[in-house]
């Protein structure tokens, strides 16, 4: 029985450290001494029953240390991998701004001046669709600005000739002023000798009737006054006449400054217009500037998806461009980013390029998980719950380099930052 008993605890140390090696130095313990062996006929008499402690003690040990060290790394996994100086995931691809080039005007395609995946260069022309049409609409812009222009021109001239009307009716104030300063000074002196006249004959009329002058003398006495009083007369119509073309004259000059404040107002008018006309023209220039589309920037175009002869319309892609500059998108585990900062040194290793490693640093880090940019951001509130480990965006920008320019957008990567602790 105790061979039996032996044999078994042999055995089930040896699953033990096969198993749990950990457990190695607690199932290893030193045995005592086993006795010598007794005759076949003692061995049935000395034998005894082992306490029970002893055959469920090692496996309940082992089920308890087991769970220890589950508890612990369950505990402890996320902070004892977000504390790695170097983070490392495949889960990352190279990137790079890729725009669909499109149409913004209808026409009939011209020219297509690239192949499939040809590199260019910033300003190259790729497409060009046939402009006639557009430019006439410049032409058209163009002869509604000089017409414009002319508009202007010719209401500048009609106000140098208003100032010359004004200043016309401006004299005529001024030659009435001095016809009615004349005809008034006339008047004065006419006035004085038309009074010694009417006394000189009203003398005469009292001498003829005491008999102490002639018939004669007081003829030529009314002769006089009668004369006196015409020339009176004729220059209180002058005077009248005067004042009259002096009302005239400053009616017509008021009049011919209204008519310069209308030209004045349609001048802002005619400004106004030709400025739309200008900005017209514009519209047509950048309009027929639409009919030819350039690359961006240095880079190389994808398939052709247009050819010369097709009739597009605004909006239709005419060909993809895939910028020159490129950079890695890593997606990192949100246990992985702790200590991750912007700043820090990556190594990126290209499945294209074995063994070559691109050096490069993280500048932005995104500002949500990537399940809160998907089509349905999932809703964790309804339903079952299950905790997955999101992943975060890391934007990682390469080091200028022979490699570098060979990269394409959607190249699988290896990414491994330095963080710096």
């Amino acid at each position: 029985m105790l061979c039996v008993w032996q044999s078994a605890t042999n055995q089930e140390q040896e699953f033990d450290v096969l198993t749990f090696p950990f457990l190695a130095m607690v199932t290893s313990a030193p045995k005592p001494a086993s006795p010598p062996e007794a005759p076949a006929n003692e061995s049935h008499a000395a034998a005894k029953p082992l306490p029970k402690w002893r055959n469920h003690g090692t496996p309940l040990l082992v089920f308890l240390l087991a769970g220890a060290v589950l508890l612990t790394v369950t505990r402890n996994w996320n902070s004892w991998e977000g504390g790695h100086v170097e983070q490392v995931t495949d889960d990352a691809y190279v990137r790079g701004d890729l725009t669909p080039l499109s149409t913004k005007v209808a026409g009939i395609v011209r020219n297509v001046d690239v192949s499939d995946y040809q590199q260019v260069h910033k300003g190259d022309l790729l497409v060009q669709l046939e402009d006639n049409d557009y430019q006439a609409e410049v032409a058209q812009a163009s002869a509604g600005v000089e017409a414009a222009k002319a508009a202007i021109e010719n209401n500048r001239r009609q106000r140098d000739l208003q100032d010359a009307r004004i200043q016309k009716a401006l004299a005529g104030i001024d030659e009435a002023k001095a016809q009615i300063a004349a005809a008034q000074a006339a008047m004065d002196a006419v006035d004085a000798d038309l009074v010694r006249a009417r006394e000189e004959r009203n003398r005469q009329e009292g001498l003829y009737q005491t008999h102490s002058t002639t018939q004669q003398n007081l003829e030529q006495a009314v002769g006089a006054e009668g004369s006196l009083a015409g020339q009176y007369a004729s220059s209180n119509a002058q005077l009248t006449e005067a004042r009259t073309a002096l009302r005239s004259s400053e009616l017509a000059a008021e009049a011919e400054r209204r008519q310069k404040n209308v030209l004045e107002s349609q001048e802002l008018q005619l400004t106004a217009d030709l400025h739309a006309k200008e900005a017209g023209l514009v519209a047509a220039q950048v309009t027929l500037g639409y009919t030819k589309i350039f690359a961006p920037a240095d880079g190389s175009v994808g398939e052709r998806q247009v050819r010369p002869g097709q009739l597009v319309s605004p909006g239709t892609e005419v060909i993809p461009f895939v910028d020159r500059t490129s950079w890695v998108e890593a997606n990192y585990k949100e246990t992985q980013l702790t200590n991750v900062r912007a700043g820090d040194a990556a190594e990126i290793r290209v499945d294209q390029y074995p063994g070559q490693v691109i050096h490069g640093k993280v500048i932005e880090i995104a500002p949500a998980s990537g399940s809160q940019f998907s089509l349905l951001p999932p809703d964790n509130a309804t339903g079952n719950y299950t905790k997955v480990v999101q992943r975060i965006p890391v934007k990682i920008a390469l080091d200028e380099g022979e490699l570098t320019s060979k990269l394409r957008p959607g190249l699988s990567v290896t990414a491994t930052v330095r963080t710096k602790q």
